[in-house]
């Protein structure tokens, strides 16, 4: 069995349902898992999605063992955000007008990153997270 290794964001969502639909309309992704939980199928225990090869973990927020460890909150609950998710595209002007039609907020239009290549936008998804979207790639030795 070989070993992949990366780092996977994981993301809770009050709405998790809402949030694949979002997220695969706006933003590209496309479904890899959903479990969700035998007796009620509006709560998401664990989804997988991709964009272009790279995942992202989420599930529905919910009272009980694992938000009290580790003192969950959805962006929401916090008020704030703590992180962002970036995410390398080919075009980020197309991306963000396929986010816009399908209703993200977009904090920042597409423009030229400051001192360095690439293009980029920020959007906020329906429960508060931001993502970056841009054609920077910071694996790519050529892009530096």
């Amino acid at each position: 069995m070989s070993v992949h290794h990366a780092l996977i964001p994981c993301i809770r969502y009050k709405d998790a349902p809402a949030a694949i639909d979002f997220l695969c309309k706006a933003f590209g992704f496309e479904t890899q898992a959903v479990y969700t939980d035998e007796k009620d199928p509006s709560i998401v225990m664990h989804a997988q999605l991709l964009l272009h090869g790279q995942m992202i973990m989420l599930g529905s927020d919910r009272p009980g063992g694992v938000t009290e460890k580790y003192r969950w909150k959805t962006a929401a609950d916090a008020g704030c955000i703590t992180m962002s998710i970036c995410a390398v595209i080919d075009d980020p002007d197309a991306h963000c007008e396929r986010a816009r039609a399908a209703g993200a907020e977009i904090i920042s239009e597409p423009s030229d990153n400051p001192g360095y290549p690439g293009r980029a936008y920020d959007a906020r998804d329906l429960e508060g997270n931001v993502w970056n979207f841009g054609s920077y790639d910071p694996f790519d030795p050529a892009s530096h």
